[in-house]
C-alpha cells in the first residue's frame, strides 16, 4: 500500500510493445481486476496525476501560454508532450502530434513546434513544481537491515548542460569544457531507499553548490538516516540532524578537526596507521561543533588507493593545485562517519550499507538513458527547454508508478520496469482522453509490474547491491 503526502538503452518488454492499444483498453476495462484490492494505492497516484495536470490552464493563462480560446489548452499541451515523451522520449513533433491528435486536439506538426516559447517553458517548469509537491511512497522494501530505519535517505545532483543561449535561465560554470558550458540546470534529488519516496527534482544554476541547496536542511523523520557525498557535509547539518533524532552516515572531508575521547586533537593518518587495518572509534569533529561521531575506517587494497591517488592528482592538475603527501597517504583508508549507535549498525554493516548510496546515481542513469533528459531533436533555445521540463515530470510519473508496482521487491529492476511503464503510455493517453478509466489502467499496469517482479538477475562474483543487503545478519538489529 502506498502512503500520499501532498545503462545502455535496451528493449522494450517482449510483445508488449505489439499489443494494439484498442485490445489494451478492452482488456483493462474488462480483466476483473479486483477494485478493492488496489484501489487504496492506485487512487492516490490517481489523485496526483490529475492534480498535476488540472492546473495547466490555470497556469497556461497566467503565464501568457493562453491568451484566447484554443483547444490546445494548456491542459492538452502538457499532458502531449509529457506522455508523448513518456512513451518514446525521441518523439518527433509527428509522434507529438499524434499524441494531441489521442488527446482530442488536431493540430499539425508545425504547429505545434511553435508553441514551443518561453512561455510555454515557463508553464512546464512550473507544473514541474506542482508535481514535486506530491509525495508518494511504498510499502518499505523486503531488506531487514533497511528497516531498522524509519528512512534511508540519499541525496545527490546531476547537471544538464544546456545551450549556451539559456544562460539567462540557468547559470553554468564557464568554461570551455561541455561540462563547464555558459548554461546548465542542476537536479537536487532526494531518495529514500525504504519506501521509495521522491523529493524532487528541484533546479538550480548548474554552477549551483550542493551544501546550499534546500534539501540539505530538511528536517529529517526520527529515526531515519542520511547517506551523503561530501558536497553535502556540514558538521553544522549534522549536529542539526542529531538533535532531531535522526543520524547520518557520511565521508570525512579532508582536513576536518578530530579529536580524542581527552580532547587531544588526532593526526588522523597517524592514529588509523597505528589502530588498523580496521577503526571503530568515538571522537569528536570540529574545533568548535565537536561533534560526537562513530569513526569507522577500513585499509583497502593497494591497487584501490593507487586509483584514488591518481584520480586525486588529475583533479589537482585540472585546478591548478597539488596534493598534499598526507592525502595521498589516507587514500589507502575508507573512513567513514556517523552518529548511529554500534548496537544499531555495526562497522561491516554501515560499510555495506554505505555502497547503497550508488542507488541515487542509478536513479539518473535510469533518467538520463531510459528517458533522455539530457537529449533533444531541436536546436531551438525554448523547444530544447521545454523538452527538459517535459520529460522530467514524466520522469516523476514513471517513478510514482514504479512504487505502485515494484518498489517493496528487493531485487527490482527500474530498467526492466520502465520499460513496461512505457509501454502504458498510449492507455493512460486513452484514460486522460476519457476513453478509459485512469485507475482501471493504474491498476492493470500495477498487476503487471507485481506479477513480472522486472528483475535483477544475481550475481555470484560481484554481488548485486540488494544481495550485499540482504546477506548480512540482523538478528541483533533494533527497530527505530
Amino acid at each position: 500500500m502506498l502512503r500520499h503526502n501532498s545503462y545502455p538503452r535496451s528493449r522494450a518488454v517482449k510483445g508488449m510493445d505489439q499489443i494494439p492499444t484498442l485490445w489494451l483498453i478492452s482488456f483493462v476495462l474488462h480483466a476483473g481486476i479486483s477494485h478493492t484490492y488496489f484501489m487504496s494505492s492506485v487512487s492516490q497516484v490517481e489523485q496526483a496525476m490529475q492534480s498535476v495536470f488540472s492546473q495547466a490552464n490555470a497556469i497556461a493563462r497566467q503565464t501568457g501560454f493562453v491568451q484566447r480560446a484554443s483547444k490546445l489548452t494548456g491542459e492538452r499541451f502538457v499532458q502531449t508532450l509529457v506522455l508523448a515523451w513518456l512513451k518514446d522520449p525521441q518523439a518527433t513533433r509527428e509522434a507529438l502530434a499524434q499524441m494531441a491528435a489521442s488527446l482530442g486536439v488536431s493540430i499539425t506538426p508545425q504547429g505545434l513546434s511553435d508553441r514551443f516559447s518561453q512561455s510555454a517553458a515557463t508553464l512546464l517548469h512550473q507544473i514541474l513544481e506542482q508535481a514535486v509537491g506530491h509525495v508518494i511512497a511504498a510499502d518499505p522494501v523486503a531488506i531487514p537491515l533497511l528497516r531498522r530505519f524509519s528512512a534511508i535517505v540519499l541525496l545527490d545532483s546531476t547537471v544538464v548542460v544546456l545551450p549556451n543561449e539559456l544562460a539567462p535561465v540557468w547559470r553554468g560554470c564557464g568554461g570551455r569544457t561541455e561540462e563547464n558550458s555558459q548554461a546548465s540546470v542542476k537536479l537536487q534529488v532526494g531518495l529514500d531507499l525504504l519506501g521509495g519516496e521522491l523529493q524532487g527534482p528541484y533546479l538550480s544554476d548548474g554552477r549551483a553548490h550542493d551544501a546550499g541547496c534546500p534539501l540539505q536542511k530538511t528536517a529529517l523523520p526520527q529515526g531515519a538516516l542520511r547517506l551523503t557525498d561530501l558536497g553535502y557535509f556540514s558538521l553544522e547539518v549534522f549536529r542539526q540532524q542529531a538533535e532531531q533524532e535522526a543520524y547520518f552516515l557520511s565521508r570525512l572531508e579532508a582536513g576536518t578537526a578530530v579529536f580524542d575521547s581527552e580532547q587531544e586533537r588526532l593526526d588522523l593518518l597517524t592514529y588509523l596507521q597505528e589502530h588498523g587495518p580496521s577503526v571503530d572509534a568515538c571522537v569528536e569533529l570540529g574545533v568548535h561543533h565537536r561533534l560526537p561521531v562513530r569513526l569507522l575506517a577500513v585499509r583497502v587494497s593497494e591497487a584501490l588507493a593507487n586509483e584514488r591517488r591518481r584520480k586525486l592528482r588529475a583533479e589537482a592538475r585540472r585546478k591548478g593545485q597539488t596534493v598534499s603527501k598526507v592525502r595521498l597517504a589516507l587514500a589507502e583508508w575508507t573512513i567513514y562517519v556517523t552518529n548511529v549507535p554500534s548496537d544499531l549498525l555495526s562497522l561491516d554493516e554501515a560499510l555495506i550499507l554505505a555502497r547503497a548510496r550508488w542507488q541515487i546515481e542509478l536513479l539518473f542513469k535510469l533518467w538520463k538513458q531510459q528517458g533522455q533528459i539530457d537529449e533533444w531533436r531541436s536546436h531551438k533555445p525554448w523547444a530544447i527547454l521545454c523538452e527538459v521540463y517535459a520529460k522530467l515530470i514524466a520522469m516523476v510519473f514513471q517513478h510514482w508508478l514504479l512504487l505502485l508496482g515494484c518498489w517493496q521487491f528487493p531485487d527490482r529492476s527500474l530498467v526492466k520496469a520502465s520499460q513496461a511503464v512505457r509501454t502504458f503510455a498510449p492507455l493512460l493517453t486513452s484514460a486522460l482522453s476519457g476513453l478509459a478509466s485512469l485507475s482501471a489502467v493504474l491498476e492493470r499496469l500495477q498487476a503487471i509490474l507485481q506479477r513480472c517482479r522486472s528483475r535483477i538477475n544475481p550475481r555470484k562474483t560481484h554481488p548485486n547491491t540488494y544481495q550485499r543487503l540482504l546477506a548480512l545478519d540482523p538478528p541483533n538489529a533494533k527497530a527505530a
